[in-house]
């Protein structure tokens, strides 16, 4: 510091109001002068740095700007990356991640502090990379995304096969060269990049956009996937661990088979996907089998049921021979039936004129003719329709006499003949009949009813008393003392 501040004119540092010491003429800066000069010094000091360290401290702001601390066993230094920069990182940061961090040293005047502005970030060598590849391999494993239960068995003949690769690299022509070899299949390719930033990003895309597709569109969508790359090292292919691209593949309703690196390479997409081949050579010998080995297996199963029908056939003539010898001889089973059957003609004819003579015997000499018949019946008809029309009207006739009898005798019962022949009816105010003196009370209002009409009475004096309850003597029958009932 001491160089950089005594370059400066010392006139440049008087300030007017000042309160210098006596015989003092160092100059007094402000805090907002001393923070601007030392945020200069920093960046032109340090205005391109790497800076190798562990993250602490990860967090991501509303802005997008992506705050932490860089440490090691004895200093700690802030860091920070602006949203422009954060999107081109190849790497998403993790606390315990040990990085590389290039970028600029500056100063942040409000808190007094330096930190680093990162512009990229990288891995500190293989060792964290294997670390963040395991710890990451646990996450995922314990979310189910790398069980064995969730793999599927791939189609043994598909119709189409999709290809997530680099369109421009070796890869994609071994694809091509080892199907049209094997089992000449259509092949759709989705490019993207293998490598570098944004390459997990297009990767799981083309997963998810091959299982977008509909069956039976424009474009349709394949029976298989494969997403392959060539060898490389662990940097290299770093962009098949990403999680994006390992839930890509898990979620794949399409089989998925995984060709990244050489035999002895392996990352996270090998663990989730369906089945993993060794290389992408690989990946097309387990997409299609081999057509000729077909063809061959077909004429062999072909030839073997040529020779199983041959041999069923020969049994059925051998069974059907030997059957054949044990049958009668058919001539002669057919002499004895016809025989058989004209003794049994030459029977039927006799029997049939003797039965029909013992029919004709038993019939009358002389049969009537059907005419005379019915003549017959329809005059006795008649004759039983003329007694009938003459028996019903004396029928009912009595019938009628006696029914007029009942109702005059039924008429003379009746009480208003006996009104008419000068009784009375008494009747209460409700029209109830009176039949004792007794049942009546003194002003009670009453009717008595006559042969013409009625006409309101009331009871007057006072009530008799009631005679005891007798039981009434018992009358022969015919007997009504003279009178008949009034009811």
């Amino acid at each position: 510091m001491e160089p950089h501040a005594s370059t400066r004119n010392d006139s440049s540092f008087d300030d007017p109001g000042a309160d210098h010491g006596a015989g003092d003429n160092r100059p007094v800066f402000s805090v907002s002068e001393i923070s601007g000069l030392v945020k200069q010094v920093m960046e032109q000091s340090f205005d391109h740095v790497r800076i190798r360290g562990e993250i602490s401290g990860f967090k991501r702001a509303a802005s997008g700007h992506l705050y932490f601390s860089l440490k090691d066993e004895t200093a700690v230094i802030d860091g920070v990356c602006w949203r422009s920069a954060a999107g081109r990182l190849g790497i998403r940061p993790e606390d315990g991640m040990e990085v590389v961090a290039t970028g600029r040293i500056t100063t942040y005047a409000g808190r007094s502090k330096y930190q680093v502005v990162i512009e990229s970030l990288e891995l500190a060598g293989e060792g964290a990379l294997l670390k963040l590849l395991e710890d990451r391999k646990r996450k995922l494993a314990a979310e189910g995304l790398l069980d064995e239960s969730r793999k599927r068995d791939l189609p043994y003949l598909p119709e189409i096969i999709g290809v997530v690769t680099s369109p421009t690299g070796a890869v994609i022509r071994d694809i091509l060269h080892r199907l049209a070899d094997r089992f000449p299949r259509r092949v759709l390719v989705w490019p993207v990049l293998v490598q570098g930033d944004g390459a997990a990003a297009q990767v799981a895309a083309a997963i998810r956009g091959f299982n977008t597709l509909a069956p039976d569109g424009k474009v349709p969508r394949p029976d298989v996937l494969i997403v392959a790359r060539g060898g490389g090292s662990l940097e290299d292919l770093w962009a098949f661990n990403e999680e994006i691209v390992v839930r890509a593949a898990a979620e794949s309703d399409i089989p998925l088979i995984s060709a990244v690196g050489h035999e002895t390479d392996w990352t996270l997409i090998d663990l989730a996907a369906d089945v993993r081949a060794p290389t992408p050579t690989a990946a097309a010998e387990m997409a299609v089998p081999v057509r000729l080995d077909i063809l061959a297996r077909i004429a062999e199963l072909d030839a073997r049921q040529v020779r199983g029908l041959r041999r069923r056939v020969d049994g059925a003539k051998q069974t059907l021979s030997a059957l054949g010898r044990a049958l009668p001889n058919l001539g002669r089973v057919l002499e004895g039936a016809g025989q058989r059957l004209d003794d049994w003609s030459e029977r039927l004819g006799n029997a049939l004129n003797v039965g029909m003579g013992r029919r004709r015997q038993r019939l009358p000499a002389r049969l009537p003719r059907p005419d005379r018949i019915v003549r017959d019946g329809k005059r006795a008809l008649e004759r039983e329709a003329s007694r009938l029309d003459r028996a019903l009207p004396r029928l009912t006739g009595s019938k009628r006499d006696r029914l007029r009898q009942m109702g005059q005798l039924l008429e003379s019962y009746s009480f208003e003949r006996v009104l008419e022949r000068g009784f009375a009816l008494v009747e209460t105010a409700a029209g109830k009949p009176v039949f004792a003196a007794a049942d009546l009370t003194p002003g009670e209002d009453i009717a008595i009813r006559m042969k013409d009409g009625r006409v309101g009475a009331r009871v007057a004096g006072a009530a008799p008393a009631k005679p005891a309850a007798r039981k009434p003597a018992k009358k022969t029958p015919g007997d009504d003392g003279g009178q008949g009932s009034l009811l």
